[in-house]
């Protein structure tokens, strides 16, 4: 399964200056948001979540939310997808890889998620 996702990155600057670090704890745990370099990081990450439950099928709400998604960075600053347990149960999820991107004042994310053949998602 594949999803896409693409967010402007001035609508993330502006709720970043409306709300702060609340608006980031809504969609981000302590640990990515440690990971925000500005605004523009905070947009891809953003675009990654959304990407991820587009893959899932289900969009952001009950079966997946923003704090099911975690991103994390390797040694070399490459872009990793953790679903929570919940996730990976109730959608048979195998395997995750993500790629996320920036040009101009845009943000785009990349999902790819495998899922054991016995329950694909329909």
């Amino acid at each position: 399964m594949i999803g896409i996702d693409l967010i402007k990155t001035s609508r993330m600057n502006r709720l970043l200056e409306r709300f702060g670090d609340k608006a980031l704890q809504k969609f981000l745990n302590q640990d990515e948001i440690k990971l925000i370099k500005n605004y523009k990081t905070a947009a891809g990450f953003w675009a990654a979540k959304e990407a991820c439950s587009k893959a899932l099928g289900v969009g952001i709400g009950t079966d997946c939310n923003f704090h099911d998604i975690l991103i994390s960075k390797t040694n070399k600053g490459a872009p990793i997808l953790n679903l929570s347990n919940k996730v990976l149960n109730n959608f048979n999820i195998t395997d995750t890889s993500l790629s996320i991107t920036h040009d101009g004042e845009y943000a785009i994310a990349v999902v790819a998620l495998e899922s054991s053949a016995s329950n694909k998602i329909q």
